[in-house]
């Protein structure tokens, strides 16, 4: 996976840093996922509910001082948001061209960078306003995006996570994602947490808990059921959309054209 970058790109740069810290403090909301060494299953509770746009055929999702950013896809719907996380609301929206379908974003320094799925191409925002910035082409499938500080983390809906530099857009390295012995994949929406790559894997409600160092599978999250009780919405689909505040410690969850998004608490089977 070779990444091509453009003049425009290379002018945008400069506003990638990512900073000096590593990354996210470690340890979310008190769960064990970071350090435990034996596979964990969880559950969840739900701690609070909020509005989600029914129009959002969400492909990427991710918290930054208080509000949700999110890539959205579909030819001709795919867009790129800026959401106020309590009531919902749109903020701020660009819409990408009719040839582009969103995939995963993810925020480095004081850019958004999202991917598509099949034109090749990457676009970089401003996170306040949602200028467009610069473009990057790449020669793969992306599906999911997230980072960890230091490089990006791509997944492409096979069993291997990619490693890319966020200042040239090169790959740096790969993983094949593995619990016990078996593949994992159908990875797709990505969100780095405390030291932890959690997925959602496509057509399912399985969340997988990765460890970025070795590919090894640690825990996984069932979300099966979190819609009961819910607004019903005929058009809703599979689950896709992983979001953490890394102030509160807070895990945020939705799916594709959902009403709702959800803020869950992880809870270790048997407790």
């Amino acid at each position: 996976m070779v990444s091509k970058l453009t003049a425009a790109v290379l002018s945008a740069l400069i506003l990638l840093a990512c900073g000096e810290d590593g990354g996210r403090p470690a340890g979310p909301g008190g769960n064990d996922t970071a350090d435990s060494g034996q596979f964990r299953e969880y559950s969840y509770s739900i701690v609070n509910t909020f509005s989600h746009s029914l129009d959002a055929y969400t492909q990427g999702l991710v918290f930054e001082e208080g509000f949700l950013y999110e890539s959205t896809g579909l030819h001709g719907e795919s867009s790129v948001r800026k959401v106020e996380l309590e009531t919902g609301n749109i903020l701020m929206r660009h819409d990408l061209a009719t040839r582009h379908f969103g995939e995963g974003i993810t925020i480095s320094g004081d850019s958004i960078i999202q991917l598509t799925l099949t034109s090749g191409e990457g676009f970089i925002y401003t996170r306040e306003e949602l200028d467009s910035i610069g473009r990057f082409e790449y020669d793969f499938f992306p599906w999911g995006l997230t980072d960890d500080g230091k490089k990006l983390i791509v997944s492409d809906g096979s069993d291997t996570l990619y490693f890319l530099s966020p200042d040239t857009f090169l790959e740096t390295g790969r993983i094949t994602v593995r619990h016990d012995s078996a593949a994992v994949d159908q990875l797709n929406e990505l969100e780095y947490i405390e030291g932890k790559v959690f997925a959602n894997v496509y057509g399912s409600y399985n969340i997988m808990i990765i460890d970025p160092a070795s590919g090894r599978v640690t825990g996984r999250v069932d979300l099966s059921g979190i819609r009961d009780g819910s607004v019903p919405a005929p058009g809703a689909g599979i689950p896709n959309g992983i979001a953490y505040d890394p102030v509160d410690k807070r895990i945020f969850v939705t799916g594709k054209n959902w009403p709702d998004l959800f803020e869950i608490e992880l809870i270790p089977a048997g407790n």
